[in-house]
């Protein structure tokens, strides 16, 4: 057993050395198998079995590809099931394979038992790739007899289409994870092992020499689908290295290194990482579209011609099995201009469910075509139009235009940030799949089956008068990613530089400019600023003019925030947005308004609402003699007469009063405290929600004029406990007040691990503190990794320094905090202290868990 162990081990580091050295990973994964084969059949000659047991190397062991750390996949063949004896010289050769360092995948069966099992695509397509090893050859024979006969092309051929889509969606249906799997993920190296499964099933052979010979492939596209093959090889090749056992996920724990080792290196703008990925999201895409050419072209091979239905289109195309298809293959070479017509008639052809394979290839083949001339040609420019205004289909031509590179070569900006990852900690998608996720959001605004998600953004985009405007605004709006300088700027001269020549009147290319340069504008105010204070409105407002720019800028970033990753988005965010919008809205129709008004508007609206409790027209009265101005400018009407209700006669109460409540945003939990206010409130409070894994997204800190606290915060359940909503409000109420006694000592920050993302693409903590326009506040913003106790960190250093916090804006964008803090203090005045209280802030900030 040393012999062995010692025999596999040199001859893994042996291999290892020569691929390094070599970077083939073709003869690493051939000598990698031979090695294991050698091995095997020495064991099995050792252990004397039966000479009527056969050992056969199935799965990817039996096509010889066996990775560094990959399963050895066995099957060992019985003419009949094992006696005793023989049962126990069979657990002693598995037991004596994994002793010596094999990690083994195995099965014990008879043929009848292989033949049952294989009614499992998985355990069928296995078997199908069997390859002898040791024992009775007549029985492998027999047995792949068998197999090949039990094997019904046509139900072979759906069976491994149904498991693809599976695969997929467990994936999202998309190649651009943050971090892909190599093997699994839509893209990776399975894409291409089913197509030679199916072609093998189909006795077209089982590589890709083989299918150009059948001419199902040509020759330049076996030499290119072989390119792709060995990158995302080599990848995995290293990646199992790297790891020091199997993992198929490009994990961030891996990315920089794997991209040292193939030679990328970090450059102004980019990461060698993000260069690398950048690579693989291009041969994913690649990969894809080869797999669906290839399994569109494999089923017409198995479906009879005679029963396909052919329908004229027009001179070029027509519709054959409800598929589009191109009448002569090579007419797009001929006649570049009808490339971009095959999306418009898919769109004008709802009974066509797509484009057949012979026209996906001949439109492949076909992009180098789309050239400077092919750009300036009016009639081409004229088609792209019409694509972009038609009712339905749009998405979907678009994301096929990007899939075959005919996108990225029409609009070449586009081109250079297709697969371009974004390493911020909140884009889960590379640029060009965000970009086609917003252009999907503002199409399924129009959607009537999709009202219920966005009423609002509905409502508007069904009476915006030409939403190419919005589609064409969607697509540009971070094209220039990755450019170095202001991306906003710079996509605002690409989208200008499209708009003229492809007919867009003034006004709509200044709206288009206009939407691209202020993507950003309305997130960062609803989310940083305090929208409560009308002055903040109107200068809002004087940014976007009027109505029809606030509708647009509005539903461009309500798309844009939720094509960032399925996590940034919530309920909450999407109420900042609303009310925003809606002050926004009123300013517009009716102009400024004192405050005083604002005021005296707020508190009708809360009295009311107190009327309908049955509360008495002095319940307020208390309560309010209390409170400034700013108190009823910052809370909203339904807020103030729900603080009333649960202070009425409590005013001077000695005790912490704490509610919560179901915030009426439609997420989240909205906490109001009461107590007589003390220097560390804001820090015990961060503390406890914390500890107790709950997100805050909102504090507005009010004093009165008595010297109690009226806070109010918005926190999220990171816990999901919600179907227990009850008993968790009464826990916030009873917890958190017991927290706010006197006797209660402060607990230090909570101390959390960095995520794996933060720990590999660090974010620069940033500080600023400013004074606001009118010199009442100061404001600090806080840009950083987001970990458990950030805010508590926060606290301490405030209250370390004697600042006074006012209001808090909390935005979380996936793993990157973004926190605004409207503060007073008397060291706020000396620029010295400010500086201190700047450097601390960083200190605690960069601090490691």
């Amino acid at each position: 057993m040393a012999r062995w162990r010692e025999t596999l081990q040199s001859g893994r580091n042996e291999l290892r050395k020569s691929y390094l050295a070599q970077v083939n990973a073709a003869a690493l994964l051939r000598g990698h198998s031979t090695l294991v084969d050698k091995l095997l059949q020495s064991i099995w000659r050792q252990l004397s079995l039966p000479p009527s047991c056969t050992l056969i190397a199935v799965g990817g062991y039996g096509r010889k590809q066996l990775f560094p750390g990959s399963d050895v996949d066995l099957l060992i063949l019985l003419p009949a099931n094992p006696d005793q004896m023989l049962g126990q010289k069979l657990e002693l050769l598995i037991g004596l394979l994994w002793d010596i360092g094999l990690e083994v995948g195995h099965s014990v069966r008879t043929l009848p038992e292989c033949l049952e099992e294989a009614k499992d695509i998985t355990v069928q397509t296995n078997l199908i790739e069997a390859r002898f090893l040791a024992g009775n050859r007549a029985m492998f024979q027999r047995f792949t007899v068998a197999v090949h006969e039990n094997l019904n092309a046509q139900d072979f051929f759906e069976a491994k289409l149904l498991e693809q889509q599976r695969r997929y969606a467990r994936f999202h249906d998309t190649a651009y994870n943050l971090e892909p799997n190599l093997k699994e993920s839509p893209g990776g190296l399975r894409d291409l092992q089913n197509i030679l499964w199916v072609s093998r099933a189909l006795g077209l052979g089982d590589t890709w020499n083989k299918l150009a010979l059948e001419s199902i492939i040509t020759a330049h596209e076996a030499r290119q689908i072989r390119s792709h093959e060995r990158f995302l090889e080599n990848l995995r090749i290293r990646l199992h290295y790297l790891a020091r056992r199997r993992e198929d996920r490009l994990l961030f724990d891996h990315q920089t290194l794997l991209a040292e080792q193939c030679g990328y290196t970090d450059k102004a703008q980019r990461r060698a990482s993000e260069q690398l990925m950048q690579r693989y999201y291009r041969t994913a895409k690649a990969v894809s579209l080869l797999n669906e050419i290839l399994l569109k072209n494999l089923r017409e091979r198995i479906s009879p011609a005679a029963s396909w239905q052919v329908d004229p289109i027009n001179e070029y195309f027509q519709a054959r099995n409800g598929l589009l298809e191109i009448t002569d293959a090579d007419a797009f070479q001929r006649e570049p201009g009808i490339i971009l017509e095959s999306f418009l008639l898919l769109q004008q052809h709802p009974e066509l469910s797509g484009m057949s394979a012979a026209t996906l290839r001949a439109l492949w083949r076909s992009t180098p075509k789309i050239n400077a001339t092919f750009r300036r040609q009016p009639s081409n420019q004229a088609l792209f139009m019409q694509i972009i205004r038609q009712p339905r289909g749009l998405t979907h031509e678009l994301r096929l235009m990007n899939q075959l590179g005919i996108l990225g070569r029409y609009i070449p900006a586009f081109g250079r940030i297709v697969g371009q990852m974004q390493h911020d900690l909140f884009h889960v998608y590379t640029v060009d799949e965000h970009i086609m996720m917003v252009v999907r959001n503002l199409r399924r605004f129009t959607v009537p089956e999709f009202t219920h998600e966005f009423p609002l953004a509905s409502e508007l985009i069904n009476s915006f008068e030409r939403p190419e405007v919005l589609y064409l605004a969607g697509l540009f709006h971070d094209i220039a990613k990755g450019r170095g300088g202001n991306h906003s700027t710079l996509g605002t001269t690409d989208a200008r530089r499209f708009c003229r020549p492809h007919g867009l009147s003034e006004g709509d290319t200044d709206m288009i400019a206009w939407l691209v340069e202020n993507h950003l504008v309305m997130s960062a105010t609803a989310q940083k600023q305090d929208t409560s204070d009308p002055e903040v409105i109107e200068s809002f407002a004087n940014r976007v003019h009027d109505q029809r720019h606030l509708a647009a800028l509005y539903l461009l970033t309500v798309a844009d925030i939720r094509g960032t990753s399925p996590k940034v988005w919530n309920g909450w965010k999407g109420k900042l947005l609303e009310n925003l919008f809606r002050a926004t809205q009123r300013y517009l129709a009716s102009g400024s308004t004192p405050l005083e008004t604002h005021v005296q508007v707020r508190q009708a609206e809360a009295l009311s609402l107190l009327r309908l409790y049955a509360f008495g027209n002095d319940a307020h009265r208390a309560l309010w003699a209390q409170l400034e101005p700013g108190y009823f400018l910052r809370h909203e009407a339904q807020e103030i007469a729900w603080h009333v209700r649960n202070l009425h006669g409590k005013v001077n109460s000695k005790q912490p009063i704490v509610r919560a409540r179901l915030s009426p945003a439609g997420e989240g939990i909205q906490v109001m405290i009461y107590t007589p206010d003390k220097d560390d409130l804001f820090t015990r409070i961060c503390s406890f929600f914390e500890r107790n894994d709950f997100n805050i997204v909102e504090a507005k800190i009010h004093t009165s004029r008595h010297g109690y606290a009226l806070d109010s915060y918005v926190v999220l359940d990171e816990a999901n406990r919600s179907a227990h909503y009850r008993d968790l409000l009464s826990f916030i109420e009873y917890e958190l007040s017991q927290r706010l006694t006197p006797d209660m000592a402060l607990e230090p920050p909570l101390q959390g691990r960095l995520s794996r993302h933060l720990k590999h693409f660090p974010i620069t903590p940033e500080i600023a503190i400013k004074a606001d326009e009118k010199g009442v506040y100061h404001v600090l913003s806080v840009v950083a990794g987001d970990r458990p106790g950030l805010l508590s960190r926060i606290a301490q250093v405030l209250l370390k320094h004697r600042i006074r916090l006012h209001t808090a804006k909390i935005t979380t964008l996936g793993e990157r905090a973004e926190d605004t803090f409207l503060i007073t203090g008397a060291e706020l005045e000396n620029p010295k202290e400010v500086l201190r209280l700047e450097t601390d802030l960083l200190h605690q900030l960069q601090a490691t868990p």
